[in-house]
């Protein structure tokens, strides 16, 4: 592993504690953002629909797995899971391990990015929003995005203003590369139930890390899409090409961004068929 290159004059997270809304107590680097994603792992997006289809003793695995709070609610709604969770950042990695050692026993953290090809590549972490760092991060893209969000939630435009400033302040750093393909071999996985995807516009690498014959074996997948450069619907065509059916959906508080949501599964499997194409209807078909 090289040794980490300061890109900007950003301080590392501290890690820190919250209570989420059960009562369970995580740890983290941003209490706000950890809310936040806990919310949209446990409402009424895909994710949600992606964990009522898992079976007894599956397996699952998360990548882009930030903090694990992803992992916790799919072990909530089936406890016994296998569970793999992948994060790059050391920061945010170790609190990835301490909330599976904490909620989810017998899950296995490995701190790697995920891509199409094994390697290293540098990465631009945020400290102050973790959740929105990656292999392609972009600032001004990432402002924005977080401006829709906030303007939704009917924050004015002094307030937000003032959230944004220095939120996607980065630092440059190198990151191992695994693929899906050899991360399924090293860890042993005949099969996985459920492949969940959110890298921050590295979807695309993440599938393509996945060799012809591991389709098969994967029975679905759920994915976060940065819909920038036809991503969403060349996304949807690798996986009907491989022979999923997909859901696509677009979070209320995110309309007007690029970013959706994609439930790739295997129609014949599905226990709760739906109709949701709520946008970009024609990639899902």
């Amino acid at each position: 592993m090289s040794e980490e290159r300061t890109a900007h004059d950003v301080p590392g997270a501290t890690r820190r504690e919250v209570n989420l809304p059960d009562g369970r107590r995580v740890s983290c680097t941003s209490p706000a953002e950890a809310l936040l994603i806990w919310r949209e792992a446990t409402g009424g997006g895909l994710y949600g629909l992606a964990a009522r289809e898992l079976r007894p003793h599956d397996t699952v695995l998360d990548i882009g797995a930030n903090i694990g709070l992803v992992s916790i609610a799919f072990a909530d709604a089936q406890r016994t899971l296998r569970i793999v969770a992948a994060e790059p950042v050391p920061d945010v990695f170790a609190c990835l391990r301490d909330n599976l050692t904490r909620h989810v026993p017998g899950a296995t953290a490995v701190r790697t990015a995920m891509g199409a090809t094994p390697g290293v590549q540098d990465f631009t972490y945020y400290p102050a929003a973790p959740g929105n760092s990656g292999l392609y991060a972009d600032r001004a893209a990432d402002d924005a995005l977080t401006r829709t969000f906030l303007s939704h939630g009917g924050l004015d435009e002094e307030a937000i203003d003032m959230m944004i400033d220095g939120l996607h302040d980065g630092r440059t750093i190198q990151v191992p590369v695994t693929t899906v393909s050899d991360l399924m071999s090293e860890r042993g996985l005949r099969s996985v139930a459920l492949l969940k995807v959110d890298v921050e516009r590295a979807e695309l690498d993440v599938l393509r890390g996945v060799d012809a014959s591991d389709w098969p074996r994967i029975g679905a997948v759920v994915a976060e899409v940065h819909d920038e450069g036809d991503r969403l619907a060349r996304l949807s065509a690798l996986l009907r090409n491989v022979g999923f059916s997909l859901r696509v959906r677009q979070d209320p508080a995110l309309r007007g961004t690029e970013m959706y949501e994609v439930h790739a599964y295997r129609a014949e499997h599905a226990q709760h068929p739906v109709a949701m194409y709520e946008a970009h209807e024609e990639a899902g078909r």
